[in-house]
């Protein structure tokens, strides 16, 4: 492992390593995304996680981080990212974004997911078209990243995604970030931009990609607990997220089950996994 202009290297048996994490936290959020139901509050929600987290040999990456208190983030509706979980209860037709965090060995895996509460005939169409539209254009990010390109490759695609295909506001005040033996770290990856910039897309790089979108403006604040961030339109927000590798091959999602590989080829993208 070595770190250029900040950004944190690593080797092939280090990527290895994050898979593990990754996997705990991909499989974490399929529990989740099947516990999802109304009735059922965020606080049971991060239970269910921490108890999957820790039975899987990881550690909640979230849990302790700056004070916060959940092992989850659990943000419903109005809430884009960092909502506390805790003893609110979810309703049919909500929409709920859980955002997860492992640490196995000191090597970190994050990913988020949208869920709709009650399945998708409880939530209004456009709430659910919202939510694709979100998860979406993260793939069509990966789906532009190439060992040799630029970080804003990725911005450029996530953006050109929604913008072709919606209205919705994207969120600038919270971008992806690198991962690895931290969970945040350089360089930052807007959901916005211009293609060619910034660092370069070298092997050993991982980055977490997390578009958040937003039904109105993608204007925002935090609300007193110093957490949780909504819209300030009320209007409701999106959140997925997924970190990923790139090999000589081609991209590989280090929290998705299958490494990202169904998705990418829809894409048109070759897998590029290095174990599995």
């Amino acid at each position: 492992m070595f770190r250029d202009r900040g950004i944190e290297i690593k080797t092939r048996e280090q990527i290895l390593a994050m898979r593990k994490a990754g996997l705990v936290v991909g499989r974490t959020l399929e529990l989740l995304r099947g516990a999802v139901r109304a009735g059922i509050s965020t606080g049971e929600l991060d239970a269910i996680a921490e108890d999957n987290i820790r039975s899987s040999g990881a550690t909640p990456s979230f849990k302790g981080y700056h004070g916060f208190t959940g092992s989850i983030c659990a943000s419903v509706n109005d809430e884009i990212v960092h909502g506390i979980p805790g003893e609110r209860v979810l309703a049919a037709g909500d929409l709920i974004s859980i955002d997860c965090g492992a640490i196995v060995d000191g090597w970190h895996g994050d990913a988020a997911i949208t869920v709709p509460v009650g399945g998708p005939d409880a939530v209004d169409a456009e709430l659910l078209e919202l939510a694709r539209v979100c998860e979406e254009s993260m793939w069509r990010g990966f789906a532009a990243a190439r060992l040799g390109g630029r970080l804003t490759d990725i911005s450029a695609a996530v953006e050109a995604y929604v913008r072709a295909n919606s209205s919705y506001g994207i969120v600038e005040d919270f971008v992806g970030h690198g991962i690895g033996s931290a969970m945040h770290q350089p360089p930052n990856v807007p959901n916005f931009g211009r293609p060619g910039r910034g660092p370069k897309l070298v092997e050993g790089m991982a980055l977490a990609v997390e578009p958040m979108l937003t039904l109105g403006k993608q204007d925002n604040h935090t609300l007193e607990d110093d957490w949780t961030v909504v819209t300030d339109d009320g209007k409701s927000a999106a959140h997925t997220e997924h970190t990923f590798t790139l090999t000589p091959q081609g991209p590989w999602v280090l929290t998705a089950l299958d490494g990202g590989e169904a998705k990418l080829a829809e894409l048109g993208i070759t897998f590029g996994a290095l174990a599995d």
